[in-house]
């Protein structure tokens, strides 16, 4: 918030200072708050200011403003709207992001705040309440588009309003339909199912009946009949006409324009976009077509920014665009990572930028006697997880998996790559968390193999599995909480990394004790400590640490100015679990002998500021496309655990580790590419968000979700129980059936137990880590595994995982992926759950007039309804896969479907 001026209106006084949705509604020139029980309500006549508040734990508030334009609402109010947008932002100390949101054409981050819809109403808003007594049931016919957001709109109740692409719901008195297009996905079906629940509470005071019908189906159902008599009888609909108004402005060239104090548009000249051109005395125009921004410099002034805005708008009706596209208002420092997009380079956004509006903001709530807190410090790490559970290690080497014994699992080498298997307990189940770990020297093939390595490994486990990829120097504060205490030293034990540095004859770095070493003790407690081996040079000392340093003759303890106590706790203990028996030489930084400085090479500058930590963002849901190598990423905005559609494959950005969610009824390659699609990901942002490429990321299948996920939802289990896809699931629920599709509760397991392994082989220990575990080789696993004597236990090796670092690191990548396709896995058509998408035999066709795209054509029978498989094929499909491949292609060919 910003000092009150004769700019600002009395109506944004305290406006921001709670987390949440503030609206209001535009009634004769004047701003009317609305109360919560009226927040949704959106009458086309008027027009509305909507401020978002998310007050976040660890970094900045963050504010939207949306100013939304019913379809009747007159130009005056309109206009009122987008200047009142205006000063919300200048009261906030010009920290948001505005939009302007017309009514049919709303972003999906307005939609999101308004779950599951918004339906507009006919009319004016009036304070006075409406009585309704008498009034005969109104029966309206609702358009329903979008898979996570949903868009609603009414249409005339006619034949002629439906068509086959969308959902659509007809309210009655005594009973809504949900009709279905037949190109209408699953997940468009099951989110209108949500507006089906939210007019029967709403309007029918949960008690109404509820139909769905599916377009084209006819036979032997009697809401089909009373469906289709409500317009007259039934009668086809119409193909649909193709529609270019959109796919014309995703065509149009991106074009940046100045937008001078007199209101006119200077087009820049160029090719590429650069940040700077910006300069922070104008506005700019981004044009990108289907959506447009105007860019404020943080020295322009608001009468500035209101002239800019009215010329963009006159410059999109003259355009004929007026609702049609996105327009957005950014505050230089606050762009958003769309826009970012667009530009070739963009410097890394600074928090500074926002500090100078927040102590405005701050100022001003103390001053109306409001309690502002400064950002908190970071929270100690907790974990999600029972670290008390099972561990196991082995170090790839070569076509090797050895396993590494409890007496060495403390010890990791940075030329190695590693897989560690933790089983733990949790909610009454075993789950088996396997992490990946790629060491910053480690060696092409290596790291190829430790992913193979890893999914056979999972893949023979009972229980649940989540898998994870990490990098050196990039590990989740959860892996160092589960491995306790380690030491990470130079060099490799790996054949491969010896062969390699006897080819490059590259000098052996492998530590042992007659060498010089130099060690950086890191951790958050005795529990989760680490000593990494850097090189030994001054440059590494980093006034915030504590180090050891180990020269042929002495060893030293050196303390950084700016360390904590709690590292020199950690620094103590990380020399008992070292080497105990080292006679050890204390210095404070500063204090330093010349011996200690010729051991390091010289004396040199290093770091001597406090290392500060960067805060983490808030996590982000995204949904993917891939078409051709062209990978887009969409941010579901204001996700829930029912945006976890079973048919999708999603990512959550949590900033500092990424996890890709595989739904049940996915599309089964991706879930043997799920790390390809995660860097992917990671490729995608870096260059937008600057995340880095080594970045954790796990993989967790729906059904097997840990609390370190679940954490980040308010997590419903009967949910993630349920049978089905994600539209018979909302069905089940819509109409009281939930549970007759939630899958049996699993048998308990406890840590403690002694489940016994093909071999036996199974023993407690003391780890020298500080604790006792059971240590056990999962699924008859012992000692070392080689590739080619111990097939027999790992022949369901997923090949496509050879394939996953192939191209990122160099010349062997294609000898690696040409061994992954010559043993790809046959997959079973009947585990893909082929119903996930349905359509009609006549569009499956080869030779059909109007053929469906983005399938997969070697498949085309997994598309058809169970009941339409049967008609054309004369058994089920059961029974129809589990012939010869040969038999099967020569009945796909007598339909026409090979």
């Amino acid at each position: 918030m910003a000092f009150l001026t004769n700019e600002i209106d009395s109506a944004f006084h305290a406006a921001g200072a709670k987390p949440g949705l503030e609206i209001w509604c535009v009634q004769n020139l004047h701003l009317i708050p609305l109360p919560k029980s009226l927040h949704g309500n959106f009458y086309s006549g008027n027009a509305y200011l909507v401020l978002n508040n998310v007050l976040l734990k660890n970094g900045p508030p963050e504010h939207d403003v949306h100013y939304w334009i019913g379809k009747d609402a007159n130009e005056a109010e309109s206009a009122f709207a987008s200047e009142k947008a205006l000063e919300l932002d200048s009261a906030l100390g010009s920290c948001t992001v505005q939009y302007r949101e017309v009514q049919g054409e709303e972003t999906e981050k307005f939609l999101s705040y308004f779950k599951p819809c918004i339906i507009p109403i006919e009319g004016v808003y009036s304070s006075q309440s409406r009585n309704f007594d008498g009034e005969s049931y109104k029966v309206t016919l609702l358009n329903c588009k979008g898979d996570h957001a949903v868009s609603v709109k009414e249409v005339h109740f006619s034949r002629s309003s439906l068509n086959h692409n969308d959902v659509f719901i007809l309210d009655t008195a005594s009973k809504i339909f949900l009709f279905s297009g037949c190109n209408s996905s699953l997940q468009e079906r099951a989110k209108a199912l949500d507006v089906v629940q939210y007019v029967k509470d709403t309007k029918h005071g949960g008690k109404c009946e509820v139909a769905t019908i599916e377009d084209g189906k006819f036979v032997g159902d009697s809401d089909v009949g009373e469906f289709w008599s409500l317009f007259g009888g039934y009668a086809p609909i119409p193909r649909d006409p193709p529609s270019g108004t959109r796919t014309e402005f995703d065509a149009s060239p991106v074009q940046l324009f100045w937008i001078t104090w007199q209101g006119n548009l200077c087009p820049n000249e160029g090719k590429s976009l650069n940040k700077t051109m910006l300069d922070s005395s104008k506005c700019y125009m981004l044009d990108c077509g289907a959506e447009s921004f105007v860019w404020m410099g943080r020295n322009t002034n608001l009468t500035e920014k209101k002239t800019s805005i009215s010329v963009i708008e006159g410059f999109l009706r003259d355009q004929g665009r007026s609702t049609a596209t996105h327009l957005t208002f950014l505050t230089e420092g606050l762009e958003t990572s769309i826009f970012r997009s667009y530009f070739e380079s963009w410097p890394k956004v600074e928090p500074k930028l926002y500090e100078e509006g927040r102590g405005k903001v701050a100022a001003i709530f103390k001053q109306q006697g409001y309690d502002v807190q400064e950002l908190p410090d970071d929270e100690d790490y907790q974990s999600y997880i029972d670290c008390e559970g099972k561990l196991q290690v082995w170090r790839v080497s070569g076509d090797d998996l050895i396993a590494v014994s409890a007496q060495e699992q403390t010890k990791i080498y940075s030329g190695d790559c590693y897989i560690v298997q933790y089983t733990y307990a949790a909610d009454g189940r075993k789950g088996n968390l396997f992490y990946a770990w790629i060491g910053r020297e480690s060696v092409l093939e290596d790291r190829v193999d430790v992913i193979c390595h890893m999914n056979a490994i999972a893949d023979s486990t009972k229980g649940d599995s989540v898998l994870a990829k990490v990098f050196q120097d990039k590990e989740p504060l959860q892996l160092f909480s589960i491995l306790r205490r380690v030491i990470v030293y130079k060099g490799g034990l790996s054949k491969r990394y010896k062969e390699l540095i006897a080819e490059e004859e590259i000098l052996d770095e492998t530590y042992d004790e007659g060498k010089t070493a130099l060690f950086r003790v890191q951790g958050t407690s005795p529990n989760s400590m680490q000593a990494i081996q850097v090189v030994q040079a001054s440059s590494s000392l980093n006034s915030s640490y504590c180090y050891i340093l180990k020269t042929g003759t002495s060893t030293f303890s050196w303390i950084g100015n700016l360390s904590s106590t709690t590292d020199h706790d950690l620094l103590d203990r990380m020399l008992e679990l070292v080497n105990p028996t080292w006679q050890l030489i204390i210095l404070r930084e500063g204090s330093e002998p010349d011996i200690f400085w010729e051991a390091l090479g010289g004396k040199t500058e290093y770091p001597r500021e406090k290392e500060i930590k960067q805060h983490n963002e808030e996590p982000h849901l995204f949904t993917f496309t891939l078409r051709d190598d062209d990978f887009k990423v969409k941010e579901i905005y204001s996700f829930t655990q029912d945006d976890l559609t079973t048919e999708d494959v999603l990512i959550l950005n949590c900033d500092d580790e990424i996890y890709v969610w595989i739904g049940c009824h996915s599309n089964v390659k991706f879930k043997h590419e799920a790390f390809t699609l995660g860097l992917k990901f990671l490729q995608t942002v870096h260059l937008v968000e600057g995340l880095s490429l080594e970045t954790p990321i796990y993989i967790v299948t729906e059904g097997q979700e840990p609390p370190f996920f679940t954490r980040y939802f308010e997590w419903d289990h009967s949910k993630a129980n349920m049978h089905g896809n994600s539209f018979e699931r909302k069905l089940a629920i819509v109409k009281g059936n939930k549970q007759s599709l939630e899958v049996p509760t699993r048998k308990s397991w406890k840590a403690s137990s002694r489940d016994s392994t093909p071999d036996g082989l199974r023993r407690n220990s003391v780890s020298p880590n500080g604790r006792g575990r059971s240590v056990s080789h999962p699924s008859g696993v012992s000692g070392s595994y080689s590739k080619s004597s111990n097939k027999h236990h790992f022949s369901s090796l997923p090949p496509t995982a050879r394939k996953l670092f192939s191209s990122p690191h160099g010349s062997n990548g294609s000898q690696a992926s040409s061994q992954g396709d010559a043993n790809l896995l046959q997959v079973n058509p009947i585990d893909t759950n082929p119903n996930s998408l349905v359509y009609p035999f006549v569009r499956l066709r080869l030779d059909s007039s109007d053929p469906v795209t983005d399938i997969d054509v070697t498949k085309r029978e997994a598309y058809l309804s169970e009941e339409e498989f049967q008609e054309r094929f004369g058994m089920s499909r059961q029974s129809f896969y589990q012939l010869p491949n040969w038999k099967q292609n020569k009945l796909k060919i007598s339909l026409h479907l090979f």
